[in-house]
């Protein structure tokens, strides 16, 4: 049997990037030989193993075949003849299926394997799919888009796209699952240009499937494109400040809509609401006479974001919009003035028999607090 190091671990070597995690294809070998040369057998779909010193995992080549919907849709063979070419033959671009043989000391040695041409590709930064059968699995749709964010000097070939559209008019992309969908899109959400994987859904007519209607809309603008990628640069890379400026023009039912749709973390759909809310907040303060914002407003998004228990967030909010130029300097020292208050003080000051009526001690806390955040708008 041969071992080789495959995928993505032999395309960031050639780019020069750090490789983090190998995937391993065996060749020529049978579950029966793994097992008796120490290997434990993991895989649930198909034939994989842990390695009995390094715990990392090695896969029989194998070969695949559509059997029904979405990315689980299929039936995978693996045999002693499976080909490395076929089983590279498998992978969805070019550039991931290349592959370099792995010595009995571990280290890769020989030429690098490349029988679809990734090497060219690469140099020519392309995202070519590897064959036909690459538009039977819609869960590459979304790789594609994830990859295009992280490699923004790339372009994906015409036949390519086009592969993608019929993805789209299958209706396959009905058939992923919520988790997965969410997890390519968080993960280009993070990545170095946000802005590519949504055009590659814009471009591909998937953005209407995966993502808001609303959002979808806006990103047809090219003023509203622009926008964002000046505020997905400002914003640091964390998933809820990315979503956040990315979803803060819509209303936060819609985001909350979404959110339940692709599983989003509760703290990410939180994080993105209380933005949107922030924003509304802000622009009503804009658009009142004298351009200031009402202490009773404050308060509110001050309580709907729950600053007093999480001024963590407050400050992560607030210093969010700041950094894509929203003005929010009142904002920050209101929050500052109310937070600064002892509450404990507060209740003392309500009448001994009124204290044991929680609605009593919330109503003399919040207006304490309306006097310390209208004290600080006023200056």
């Amino acid at each position: 049997m041969k071992i080789y190091a495959v995928g993505g671990a032999i395309r960031d070597t050639l780019m020069g990037l750090p490789v983090h995690d190998i995937d391993y294809v065996v060749v020529g070998s049978s579950v029966e030989e793994m097992i008796a040369q120490g290997y434990r057998p993991v895989g649930k779909d198909f034939p994989v193993f842990l390695h009995p010193d390094t715990q990392a995992e090695y896969a029989l080549a194998r070969t695949e075949r559509k059997t029904g919907k979405g990315y689980k849709g299929f039936m995978f063979y693996a045999d002693p003849t499976v080909t490395l070419e076929q089983d590279l033959e498998r992978r969805d671009l070019t550039i991931n299926a290349m592959a370099q043989e792995v010595g009995a000391d571990g280290k890769w040695v020989g030429p690098i394997l490349d029988p679809y041409n990734g090497q060219q590709d690469l140099a020519a930064r392309v995202f070519r799919h590897v064959s036909d059968a690459f538009a039977e699995d819609p869960l590459r749709l979304l790789r594609i888009a994830r990859f295009a964010a992280r490699f923004p000097d790339f372009t994906v070939a015409p036949e390519t796209m086009a592969a993608l559209r019929a993805i789209v008019e299958s209706n396959e992309l009905s058939a992923l699952s919520a988790e997965r969908v969410w997890q390519e899109l968080a993960r280009g959400f993070t990545a170095s240009k946000p802005m590519r994987m949504f055009q590659v859904l814009l471009d591909a007519d998937a953005a209407r499937v995966l993502l808001p209607s609303a959002l979808t809309s806006k990103l047809a603008q090219e003023e509203f494109r622009e926008q964002l990628i000046a505020h997905l640069h400002a914003a640091d890379n964390r998933l809820e400040d990315r979503c956040a400026v990315t979803l803060m023009h819509l209303p936060a039912s819609e985001i909350r809509s979404w959110a339940e749709c692709v599983k989003m973390p509760n703290e990410v759909r939180d994080f993105s609401e209380i933005f949107s809310e922030l924003n509304v907040l802000i622009e009503k303060s804009v658009n009142d006479a004298g351009a200031s914002y009402q202490p009773a407003d404050i308060l509110a998004w001050f309580n709907r974001a729950d600053v007093w228990r999480k001024p963590e967030r407050g400050n992560a909010l607030l210093n969010l919009a700041k950094r894509i130029s929203l003005n929010v300097s009142a904002l920050i020292s209101a929050m500052q003035n109310a937070q600064s208050l002892n509450t404990a003080e507060i209740i003392e000051g309500v009448p001994a028999e009124q204290r044991s009526n929680g609605e009593r001690i919330r109503s003399a806390v919040d207006a304490a607090r309306l006097l310390a955040i209208t004290a600080a708008v006023s200056i």
